[in-house]
């Protein structure tokens, strides 16, 4: 439950992509008093994945050694861990994708993922870091959450979807004890997912430390319907607008497309930021806000506070491969820079930003190049079978397939592999048969070409220490008197 006395950071660094907003970057957020923000997305396939590249620095098996549970450390690392790397143009070994009741090897490479990722963002400093999830993944939620608490996460971010269920489940996992979460399955109703903390301990712990909640809203009459129905156990809100990079939350009404084919938001999309002061929580705004004077504005408006993600994203901590970063920021310095939201590319049916970058998925000629594939399932649909069972199905997947499990054919027109683009897009491609190379995508906010502000003079690397000096100019004596 919201309490009034906690201290609450200005700036929120928002979790972008799979592995963008990595420990590193979350690292030197909260190193700086500001909130640090890693992605819960897709970890578990992400730990994988450096453990088979040999993991560079020895980072990884040095949050390991901490890791309460050392016989599950030790599994998750004989079945993954490379020394020196695996052979160049050798595809990644991948674990299995989650299902409602997932293997146990894949539980608990989960749970150490999400661990790491806290752990290693929480070195050097004495300041909480974030964890962002998305509602709609909802398979790995349980034992992503736990990883995380057992690391001391302070706070749990989700948006995505409506996260009714997510207070209760961190209120299990205090004290160890089972919860359980509703799966959305088309065609069926009631069904659950659930994960018992004991069936995984080697050893008694305490009880773990409880973290702040806060949900990702685009509109007030959510924000008060996670209120009513979590007995208020909503401890913040980030007010996310269409503006903001990666999925973004669809038009109110009937979706309407512009010249361009992207979604028009209008009037009904603009937040009431009064009735978000009348909740007596303290808000962040999100979306276009990555300056001073727009930090300045939220401020003015009753605001605790702004997320940012862009302008970290590009910065030189942050997981983006850096011939992205570099391409990106060149394109920035000569001004034709675009992002494009687009109605089709996610499998969830959301709008998705994406960056028009040659050499990515952004280009009609690779998409259509790219055979279809679904070997993550990160985004995957569960539906009830004619006979009962729960199966999955994707948008992105083989069209025959899809079909075949009773999907829609309209429905796979334009559907990008939205999961392996975005471990392509952070330096962990697949490579396939043929030595063909999954390409990556990127995800911006529309703000793109107003990262320049911080990009030194005499070069395109800056850090996550010149966007929070940046952002806080000339805010920070009012904000902290």
């Amino acid at each position: 439950m919201y309490v009034a006395t906690m201290k609450l950071p200005i700036i929120i660094q928002g979790g972008m992509g799979a592995g963008v907003s990595n420990w590193k970057l979350a690292q030197a957020v909260s190193s700086l008093g500001q909130l640090g923000t890693v992605s819960g997305t897709a970890l578990d396939q992400i730990l994988a994945r450096r453990l088979q590249d040999g993991d560079p620095g020895g980072h990884l098996r040095r949050s390991l050694s901490r890791f309460p549970f050392p016989k599950m450390a030790q599994r998750v690392l004989d079945a993954y861990f490379v020394p020196g790397g695996k052979a160049a143009g050798e595809p990644y070994q991948k674990p299995a994708m989650f299902e409602r009741i997932p293997p146990r090897e894949l539980t608990e490479l989960c749970i150490v993922a999400n661990f790491i990722e806290v752990d290693l963002a929480r070195e050097g400093h004495s300041n909480p870091v974030a964890m962002n999830y998305l509602e709609k993944i909802q398979l790995p939620h349980l034992p992503s959450i736990y990883g995380a608490m057992l690391a001391g996460v302070g706070y749990i971010v989700m948006g995505a979807g409506i996260p009714l269920k997510i207070p209760q489940v961190i209120e299990c996992f205090v004290n160890h004890d089972s919860a359980s979460y509703p799966l959305h399955v088309t065609g069926a109703d009631d069904i659950v997912m659930t994960f018992d903390p004991r069936e995984y301990m080697e050893i008694k712990l305490p009880p773990l430390a409880r973290p702040h909640f806060f949900a990702i809203v685009a509109s007030s009459t959510l924000a008060m319907t996670l209120l009513k129905k979590t007995n208020d156990h909503v401890d913040g809100f980030i007010i996310e607008g269409p503006t903001a990079g990666g999925h973004n939350a669809p038009p109110r009404g009937k979706l309407q497309l512009d010249d361009a084919g992207e979604p028009v938001y209008g009037e009904r999309d603009v937040v009431d930021l009064a009735k978000f002061r009348s909740l007596e929580r303290p808000f962040w705004l999100a979306g276009g806000y990555g300056s001073a004077e727009k930090l300045r504005e939220a401020l003015e408006n009753g605001a605790a506070g702004i997320q940012v993600g862009t302008a970290f994203a590009y910065c030189s901590e942050s997981g983006l491969r850096e011939d992205y970063k570099q391409a990106v920021l060149a394109k920035v310095a000569r001004g034709d820079v675009e992002v494009y939201t687009d109605p089709l590319a996610s499998p969830t049916g959301f709008p998705f930003k994406i960056v028009q970058l040659e050499g990515t998925l952004s280009d009609p000629a690779i998409f259509e190049q790219r055979a279809r594939i679904c070997d993550l399932g990160f985004l995957r649909e569960a539906y009830q079978t004619a006979d009962g069972t729960i199966d999955y199905r994707c948008s992105g997947e083989p069209v025959s397939i899809y079909l075949h499990k009773g999907g829609a054919i309209e429905d796979t027109k334009g559907r990008k592999c939205i999961c392996n683009a975005l471990l392509a897009a952070i330096g962990y491609q697949q490579v396939r048969k043929g030595n063909r190379i999954e390409p990556g995508i990127v995800t911006s906010g529309n703000d793109l070409s107003g990262i320049r502000r911080f990009v030194p003079e005499n070069g395109g690397v800056y850090y996550a220490a010149d966007v929070v000096t940046n952002l806080l100019r000339g805010v920070t004596e009012a904000c902290l008197s």
